[in-house]
């Protein structure tokens, strides 16, 4: 038996970069379905709570609903029913938010 292992020698190309294909694949689809994706919606998030004006009704994470009072630049006054709060503009849900408020139309030229 050990004759027979001693004959067959080492195996010919098993190194170099075909060892490591299935982990670059692996990576490579785990950017495209979990990374990029992710990207793209923080970057909706981020320009959703750059167009929110005075006077848009929002919704917060916590389901709190209100109109927008006064703004500054990383806080806003929310009016709920005649309470006042102080909130900070990440803490605004877009899905509700975008319930609220439909798309302004655009005038045809």
């Amino acid at each position: 038996m050990t004759n027979i292992l001693l004959m067959m020698g080492p195996q010919a190309g098993g190194g170099g970069i075909g060892s490591f294909l299935p982990l670059i694949l692996i990576m490579v689809v785990f950017y495209f379905f979990m990374i990029y994706p992710q990207m793209k919606k923080t970057k909706a998030q981020k320009k959703f709570r750059e167009a929110l004006g005075e006077g848009d009704k929002v919704v917060t994470i916590g389901g709190v609903h209100g109109k927008i009072e006064k703004m500054d630049e990383t806080t806003f006054i929310l009016n709920s029913e005649g309470t006042r709060m102080r909130i900070d503009k990440s803490s605004i849900s877009m899905e509700a938010s975008q319930a609220l408020n439909p798309p302004k139309k655009e005038e045809k030229k």
